[in-house]
């Protein structure tokens, strides 16, 4: 018996990030109770084959998905069953292997019992998700010196089953965090080829955006655009908290403050609220390098704040860059702070890539979905 089913999934817009599955493995195919009949030969031996193996549910990190969107519309997942076996002492065939490809930054865990089964970061990278039961014995297995007609054979055991966790965190080298409409959707379209959904109102961005930028011929670094943080965010307040786990990856944060004095907000309670969020959600997360970004510095009204988080930025020994996103001032700085500040961290922790599924079930190929 299975449970009722899971929860819903995360799914913001079209991006899925969090969701739970069911797979189950193959079933083994029965062994099979037969005796040779040849003419002329009065006693014949038992002759019956074994089931095969059933097939197994891999789960293979995959480069061009960017989302469990797939997964949303298909929850259930078997793999093939052995096939049974026949007389003749013919074995029944193994059961294909499915393989199930997720996007890179996948976590995988068992959801009843919450263990942690593997960490998909690497192209290609696999992770065995259930195993498939092994076939019955026939009755040729059974026969001994004093049993030489055994009319007994094994059915196949059937499959194991479990729900499975899978849970998305983006594999981004620099994530852009900060309230909402403080420029960071127009800051990656600016820095890489992204193009997020820009607007004037909150929660602009319903999903991270990640793109890529080349500081010069030898330094490149992925960056991500994160939906905004609001107080209570950890809690589960606004959006950006649904979000908060695609900062764990991140070498290094660029905190965006707003210097517009229209909003009615002050960039140093915005720096102070959001490192609060960051903090009540992970201890790690909040101790994670960070770049202070000041934008909208072409807005003459802005000064005033300009100067007040240069003054802090100098007593806190914060990196501070003071950017206009839409003008393009003071980006060339900010990559070349960005690219630098990088090559000086230690690169993040990426699982070895497992072996191929060929040695448990001896079978030659896999199905892929």
């Amino acid at each position: 018996m299975t449970s009722a089913g899971p929860p819903g999934p995360a799914v913001h817009g079209m991006f899925v990030d969090e969701i739970d599955v069911f797979v189950k493995g193959g079933d083994g195919g029965a062994g099979c109770v037969s005796f040779r009949r040849e003419k002329y030969v009065p006693y014949g031996g038992p002759d019956g084959g074994d089931g095969g193996n059933g097939g197994s549910i891999w789960l293979e990190a995959a480069p061009a998905l960017t989302t469990l969107l797939d997964f949303h519309y298909r929850r259930h997942y078997h793999a093939e069953r052995g096939t049974h076996g026949q007389g003749s002492n013919r074995h029944g065939a193994n059961g294909a292997d499915l393989i199930l490809k997720v996007p890179l930054g996948t976590v995988v865990a068992d959801r009843d019992t919450g263990e942690r089964l593997g960490d998909l970061t690497v192209p290609g990278q696999r992770i065995l998700a259930i195993r498939g039961s092994r076939g019955g014995r026939g009755n040729a297995r059974f026969a001994t010196s004093t049993n030489q007609a055994p009319r007994r054979a094994d059915l196949g055991r059937p499959g194991p089953e479990r729900w499975l966790h899978l849970e998305l965190k983006l594999l981004a080298d620099v994530g852009v965090i900060g309230f909402p409409n403080a420029g960071k959707s127009t800051l990656v379209s600016r820095l890489s080829a992204a193009r997020p959904k820009i607007a004037d109102y909150p929660f602009t961005t319903l999903e991270p955006t990640l793109g890529l930028v080349r500081a010069d011929d030898d330094r490149s670094f992925v960056i991500a655009d994160l939906p905004g943080l609001i107080p209570g965010a950890a809690d589960g307040k606004g959006l950006g908290h649904q979000f908060l786990r695609h900062t764990e990856r991140t070498r290094l944060l660029l905190h965006m403050l707003d210097l517009d004095p229209m909003t009615g907000r002050d960039p140093l309670d915005d720096l102070q609220v959001i490192d609060g969020e960051l903090a009540a959600y992970s201890a790690d997360l909040a101790g994670r390098p960070q770049i202070i970004v000041a934008n909208k510095a072409d807005l003459p009204d802005g000064a005033p704040n300009r100067e007040r988080v240069e003054r802090h930025c100098a007593a806190h020994g914060l990196p501070l860059f003071v950017i206009s996103a839409v003008t393009g001032s003071g980006l060339t700085d900010l990559v070349r702070g960005v690219a630098s500040r990088l090559a000086s961290l230690s690169a993040p922790e990426a699982g070895a890539p497992a072996s191929p599924p060929a040695s448990g079930t001896g079978r030659p190929g896999a199905r892929t979905r």
